[in-house]
C-alpha cells in the first residue's frame, strides 16, 4: 500500500521533542513543504511556568560554528542574526586560582588565534526563538503535554498519551483512569527527545540496535552569580571562567542580565560528604578549592543555599547505532547521542545532527519528484547512509567531550599542556598552509566531521612528541620572527583545505 506522502507527494513528519534539536528538525522539514506535527511530553516551552525535565532554572550553553551553521541552513531568513542578537561571545577562557604566594590570580587563555569566538546562549532564549518561527508556518501543528507511549515502525503508526497540562512528567494514573491516548501516523517519525527518549526505547523492538550507556562518576549542581550592585558584570563577560581542580571544577557562563550560571563538578563522594553539614563544609570546600568565588562573587548564606536547593545531577554519556530503522524512523541529539557537556558541543552536535540529516535525504531524492522510486524507498536509503556516516562522527565527539574534562579541571594549568597549545597556535599562524590546528578550534570553529578531528588530533600529537616539544618549540620561535612572511608560506604551501560538505562525500565514498 503507497504510504502517505505518495499518495499526496507532501510527507507527514512527527517530530517527538520541542527542545532545540527537535525544532531545528521540524524547521528543515516545514521549509521542504512537509505536514509537520511536533509532540513534547511538557508544556510550552515559551511559557516561563514549564518546568525543565531536570529542574534546574536556567541552563546557559556554549554556541559555536556547528550549531550556526546549522541554523543558517535552515531556509529561514534573519535566524541567525536573530539568535546571535541575544548572545554574548566568549573569546577565551579564564583561569581561575590562588599563587604560592597567596594572591588570587586569572589568566586568560585565548580559545583561537584568530579572534572567533564561541558565543553564550540560553537555552531557553535559543529555544523561543526556533518555536516562534515554526509557529508562524501554515504546515506545521504543535502538541504540548503529549507523550509517547508506543510505535509500530513497520507500519507507520505511533500513539501518544494526552497528559494533565499542570504536571505532564509525573507517571500515568492508574490503568482504569488512564488519560487519554491518540494515534497518528506518520511517513518519517523524527526522535529528538532526550538522552531517556521513548523514541530510541520503541526503535530497539525494531532495530538490532548496539547500545552503551554510561554514568560518570561526577555529579553536578547550578550556582549563581548575580550582578553587582550597580548591575555591572561581576568578572569579565567574554569568558569562560574555570577554577580547575585535579578532581573538581566550577565554571561560570555571561548571561544577559548580566550574571553567571555557574556549575559544580565533583565526584558523588564529594557531593555526599558536602551534604552531610553543608553550613561548614560547602563554604570550606570553595575556599580551599576555587579561591575568590565565595565570599566575593557569591555570598556564602547564598553559597549553601544553592548548594542545599538546587538538585545535584548525574552525567551521562550514550552511544548507540543504527539511529534509524528501514524508512520510518531516525533519532538525532541526545537521543542518539548524549555526551558529557565538557566541550560545550551536545546541543552543537545535535543541530548538526540536523543539517547532516537533511542533506542527506536531499542528496537521496527524497524531495525530488521520481516516477522510478517511491519516496519510502529513497528515504530509507537516506535513512541507512544517515547512521553509516554520523555515527563515528557521534561517537569521536562523545570521547573527546569525556577526554576534555581532564584538560579544563587539570591540563589547563600544566606547562606542557600550555607549550603544546602554543606550539600548534604558532603553527596553525605562521604556516597555515601546513594545515595544522588545534584540536579545540577544528572542533568548536570549523565543519570538519569529528572523527576526521579525532584523527588529525592523534596525528599532530604523534608528530610533536616524535621531533620533541623542545625542537619544535625552537622552531616555532623562527617562525614567529619571519611572519610578516607569512604570504609567501601560502604562496608555497597553498592554503588549508576547504571542509565542503564532507556527508555528502563520505555518502559518494560508501556508495
Amino acid at each position: 500500500m503507497a504510504s502517505m506522502a505518495e499518495k499526496t507527494d507532501r510527507q507527514k513528519v512527527v517530530v517527538v521533542g520541542a527542545g532545540p534539536v527537535g525544532a531545528l528538525a521540524a524547521l528543515y522539514a516545514a521549509v521542504r513543504g512537509d505536514d509537520v506535527e511536533i509532540y513534547e511530553l511538557r508544556g510550552d516551552l515559551r511559557d516561563p511556568s514549564t518546568t525543565p525535565l531536570n529542574f534546574t532554572k536556567s541552563i546557559n550553553l556554549a554556541l559555536s560554528e556547528r550549531g550556526i551553521n546549522s541554523m543558517r541552513h535552515a531556509g529561514v531568513d534573519g535566524l541567525v542574526d536573530e539568535v546571535l542578537k541575544e548572545t554574548i561571545p566568549m573569546h577565551a577562557r579564564m583561569i581561575h586560582g590562588r599563587s604560592k604566594l597567596g594572591d588570587l590570580y586569572e589568566e586568560s587563555q585565548d580559545y583561537d588565534v584568530h579572534g572567533r569566538t564561541i558565543f553564550a546562549v540560553d537555552r531557553a532564549g535559543l529555544n523561543k526563538r526556533l518555536l516562534d518561527s515554526l509557529e508562524s508556518m501554515p504546515n506545521v501543528t504543535f502538541f504540548f503535554n503529549h507523550k509517547l507511549t508506543g510505535a509500530d515502525f513497520s507500519k507507520n503508526v505511533a500513539w501518544f498519551e494526552r497528559r494533565p497540562a499542570s504536571n505532564p512528567t509525573q507517571p500515568s494514573p492508574p490503568s482504569h483512569d488512564r488519560a487519554p491516548e491518540i494515534e497518528v501516523k506518520f511517513d518519517l517519525l523524527i526522535g529528538a527527545d532526550g538522552a531517556h527518549s521513548a523514541t530510541r526505547y520503541h526503535l530497539m523492538k525494531y532495530a538490532r540496535l548496539t547500545y552503551q550507556q554510561e554514568y560518570i562518576d561526577t555529579l553536578w549542581c547550578e550556582f549563581h552569580i548575580p550582578p553587582t550592585a550597580d548591575t555591572s558584570f561581576a568578572i569579565s563577560p567574554h569568558h569562560l571562567h574555570i577554577w580547575p581542580g585535579s578532581h573538581f571544577m566550577f565554571i561560570a557562563i555571561p548571561s544577559l542580565d548580566r550574571s553567571f550560571t555557574c556549575t559544580l563538578f565533583a565526584p558523588s563522594t564529594t557531593f555526599t560528604a558536602l551534604s552531610a553539614s553543608p553550613q561548614t563544609g560547602v563554604p570550606a570546600f570553595f575556599a580551599e578549592r576555587f579561591p575568590g568565588v565565595s565570599p566575593d562573587l557569591i555570598s556564602t548564606s547564598d553559597l549553601v543555599e544553592q548548594f542545599t536547593s538546587n538538585p545535584h545531577l548525574p552525567l551521562i554519556n550514550i552511544k548507540c547505532t543504527p539511529y534509524h530503522y528501514a524508512s520510518s524512523v531516525v533519532i538525532l541529539g541526545d537521543a542518539a547521542h548524549a555526551m558529557v557537556p565538557f566541550y560545550g558541543q551536545g546541543m552543537n552536535a545535535g543541530l548538526e545532527d540536523v543539517h547532516v540529516l537533511f542533506d542527506i535525504l536531499d542528496a537521496n531524492g527524497v524531495y525530488a519528484y521520481s516516477q522510478y522510486q517511491p519516496r519510502s524507498v529513497s528515504r530509507a536509503e537516506a535513512l541507512e547512509v544517515y547512521t553509516h556516516v554520523r555515527t563515528p562522527d557521534a561517537h569521536a565527539i562523545n570521547t573527546l567531550a569525556l577526554r576534555n574534562y581532564l584538560e579544563m579541571r587539570e591540563s589547563v594549568t600544566s606547562p606542557l599542556y600550555l607549550l603544546r597549545k602554543r606550539i600548534e597556535e604558532s603553527l596553525y599562524n605562521y604556516l597555515p598552509g601546513l594545515g595544522w590546528a588545534t584540536q579545540y578550534s577544528r572542533v568548536s570553529f570549523g565543519n570538519e566531521r569529528y572523527s576526521e578531528v579525532e584523527r588529525l588530533a592523534r596525528r599532530q600529537g604523534t608528530l610533536l612528541r616524535a621531533w620533541g616539544f623542545v625542537g619544535v618549540g625552537a622552531m616555532v620561535v623562527g617562525v614567529g620572527v619571519l611572519g610578516r612572511w607569512r604570504g609567501w608560506w601560502r604562496a608555497v604551501f597553498g592554503g588549508v583545505r576547504g571542509e565542503g560538505w564532507w556527508w555528502l562525500g563520505a555518502w559518494k565514498g560508501w556508495h
